[in-house]
């Protein structure tokens, strides 16, 4: 004799998979950390990173040195939005 659950196991397994998807997807939510200006990007096997804990470009090469992974400006850095520092121009010597 075959017995038949109904829909009730397929409910629940819909929902089982449903909480998994919310939950890998919000452990993976904030990429970037607005507290630091630069990024590593890593490529490892398998799949790849960001790294944002580092405060200048010059930091996150020495830690990529050797490493499959470029430095990058971290888009979500709390100053993003400030454009280039410009240096005040340079009075001209009259001779």
């Amino acid at each position: 004799m075959i017995y038949s659950f109904g829909r009730e196991p397929q409910m629940r397994i819909l929902l089982i998979g449903m909480l998994a998807l919310t939950a890998s997807a919000t452990a993976h939510a904030q990429t970037f950390d607005p507290r630091y200006p630069v990024c590593q990007h890593n490529y490892r096997w398998g799949g790849e990173d960001y790294d944002c804990s580092f405060t200048s470009l010059a930091q996150c090469a020495a830690s990529a040195s050797g490493l499959s992974a470029i430095c990058v400006n971290n888009p979500y850095a709390a100053n993003a939005s400030v454009g280039p520092v410009r240096r005040p121009a340079r009075p001209r010597r009259s001779y």
